[in-house]
């Protein structure tokens, strides 16, 4: 056999032994791969499941058919203490010994705007909103197992459908991603209605 053959042979061998090694070591990889693959899908089959996301709940007051399906419920099951027109019980803004008692309007006399679809909705399933403490009193009866959550949601839907532009688009802008902003809100001129007392009432709280 010839020099040149021999080195010929030689270089072969060495790149079958490279070939070798290199198809080892994808093995090893690819084994490694399916390992951390099996493990994910154990974890996810068989370890403890994770908490469940939290949902948030909001009220389309654009959507008209659940808007209509939430006037018929707010008349059967709020009305007496809110108001057929919203407009809440007498004297409900009187801070006397009695403060907290009378139910409050919803319309846009009201402070409901100024809390977002979550709060609004806790605070009709629970009687009181997530952040207040459960040994503060609360007068407003809790609905959970009377009304359904898409009842809930309905009913709230309505109550947003009644308030001018200028209370939907504050209230919007509590809600993530500000959900429920009007479409039309950049084009037209919105103020808040004069009979809004809410900001006044923070400037007096703020001023002290």
């Amino acid at each position: 056999m010839s020099r040149r053959a021999v080195r010929f042979d030689r270089l072969r061998r060495t790149v079958r032994v490279g070939h070798l090694r290199t198809a080892k070591r994808l093995a090893r990889l690819c084994t490694c791969l399916a390992i951390a693959v099996a493990a994910v899908a154990w974890t996810t089959s068989y370890a403890s499941p994770a908490s469940p996301a939290t949902t948030t709940h909001f009220a389309d007051a654009d959507d008209a058919t659940l808007v209509t399906a939430g006037k018929l419920i707010y008349k059967r099951s709020c009305a007496s203490c809110h108001g057929r027109r919203l407009q809440g019980q007498p004297l409900w803004q009187l801070q006397d010994q009695f403060a907290g008692r009378r139910a409050p309007a919803h319309d846009q006399t009201g402070h409901t705007w100024s809390h977002s679809d979550e709060d609004l909705f806790h605070m009709t399933v629970d009687g009181r909103f997530p952040s207040t403490p459960s040994t503060v009193a609360s007068y407003m009866p809790a609905f959970r197992g009377v009304l359904t959550n898409q009842q809930i949601i309905a009913t709230l839907a309505f109550i947003k459908a009644t308030w001018p532009i200028g209370l939907r688009i504050s209230q919007a802008m509590l809600n993530p991603g500000n959900r429920g902003m009007p479409a039309h809100a950049a084009d037209v001129e919105w103020t808040l209605p004069p009979t809004c007392t809410i900001s006044a009432q923070r400037w007096r709280t703020t001023s002290r």
